[in-house]
């Protein structure tokens, strides 16, 4: 269990960081005691649902970086762009398809030009 604890410790320190936000403001945002974030990254405690739920998903830490932490580090930035992916809309999902096919075709004939 302690092992599940620090990986949730890191990966709420690390996305809270990433955005540029100290413990305090994460708390007043999503209206929690600033000890819970504390607590958390420090990997004590045991946080309620009520509270662990509306953290990662304002941080948009995807379940696999806490449970199956070797399948995101293998590809950083694959979860990275399916987490941005995952929180568009469905109208926003259907305008980017076009231009992501585009690009991926782009970067491969890049990689393969004898494509």
């Amino acid at each position: 269990m302690q092992d599940i604890k620090q990986l949730l410790a890191i990966a709420v320190r690390e996305a809270r960081t990433e955005l540029g936000l100290s413990q305090e403001k994460l708390a007043e945002t999503l209206n929690l005691d600033t000890r819970t974030i504390l607590n958390i990254e420090a990997g004590r405690g045991n946080p309620k649902f009520e509270k662990l739920y509306p953290l990662i998903t304002y941080l948009k830490i995807p379940a696999d970086k806490i449970f199956y932490p070797a399948n995101t580090n293998q590809r950083p930035n694959l979860q990275k762009l399916l987490t941005l992916l995952n929180d568009c809309t469905e109208q926003e999902a259907a305008d980017l398809l076009p231009m992501v096919r585009y690009l991926l075709d782009v970067l491969r004939k890049q990689d393969h030009p004898t494509l």
